[in-house]
């Protein structure tokens, strides 16, 4: 977590307090504590800078050809920037449900405004998800607030939801805090969505960990051509895929070349 230094803007939400704060060229978005929910180099506004985004970044390695995503929560806007910015073909949609957040994104850290491959809609991520299923290739949760993950973004039903919410060949993926102490209540869930389909991604000693699910059409690849996917993105992604492999087989079941499914 990096120290808080200068306030540059203080707002108050019917839900909660948005603060920015920026430090040594680094600006960052806190919903009601000191917490840091999103990050951005002023210098270098679409790079990603916290750990965990490069983890949701890698979805781009099990589905290398996305055409559709749907993120829930805005947050500062660095995953929604970095896709529109160096994902040229996917078309997303992203839904946060806090007006102050939007505009703080737009005014603080540069999110683009709408256009033709990005969609920014006040409302509620949770409704969306029941009433649009099949709507994407991949689904994305980064939906912190300032108590951290809403308890209705957990249920079992939320993850059946989430399943049905991507194409047969989808991909989920939820950003999770590994000191949670529901963590492996959230994971049985999602096993049980995905029928045992699922890899989990540590970012960091404590930290984020991202957990992806795959619908039973979408193969779940091994890790040499995880490897090869990752040569290929690292030419026009700055991201340490390589690295991020290593942390996903030190935490999956494996044989060294596939992972286990059901164990």
């Amino acid at each position: 977590m990096f120290k808080l230094n200068r306030k540059i803007h203080k707002a108050i939400s019917a839900t909660e307090m948005v603060e920015v704060t920026e430090v040594d060229g680094v600006r960052s978005l806190h919903l009601g504590s000191p917490t840091i929910q999103s990050s951005m180099k002023v210098k270098d506004p679409y790079a990603l800078v916290l750990a965990y985004s490069w983890g949701m970044m890698f979805s781009v390695l099990f589905k290398p050809e996305i055409q559709r995503s749907v993120l829930i929560g805005l947050g500062g806007g660095s995953i929604a920037k970095y896709i529109w910015q160096y994902c040229p073909q996917i078309k997303q949609t992203v839904i946060e449900l806090n007006p102050q957040v939007i505009q703080v994104a737009r005014s603080h850290f540069y999110v683009p405004d709408n256009d033709a491959r990005l969609t920014i809609l006040e409302g509620d991520g949770m409704a969306y998800i029941e009433t649009h299923p099949g709507c994407c290739d991949v689904l994305m949760m980064d939906a912190f607030g300032s108590h951290g993950l809403p308890p209705d973004f957990c249920t079992q039903a939320f993850f059946d939801d989430c399943a049905n919410t991507i194409t047969p060949d989808g991909l989920f993926a939820i950003n999770l805090w590994g000191s949670d102490k529901h963590f492996d209540i959230y994971l049985q869930r999602m096993l049980q969505a995905f029928d045992d389909r699922v890899l989990t991604l540590p970012t960091g000693k404590p930290g984020n960990i991202i957990v992806f699910g795959f619908n039973p059409e979408l193969a779940m690849p091994n890790l040499a051509l995880l490897r090869k996917r990752a040569q290929v993105a690292m030419q026009s992604h700055a991201l340490p895929f390589l690295d991020l492999i290593d942390r996903l087989q030190g935490a999956n079941p494996n044989n060294g070349q596939t992972f286990s499914i059901g164990t």
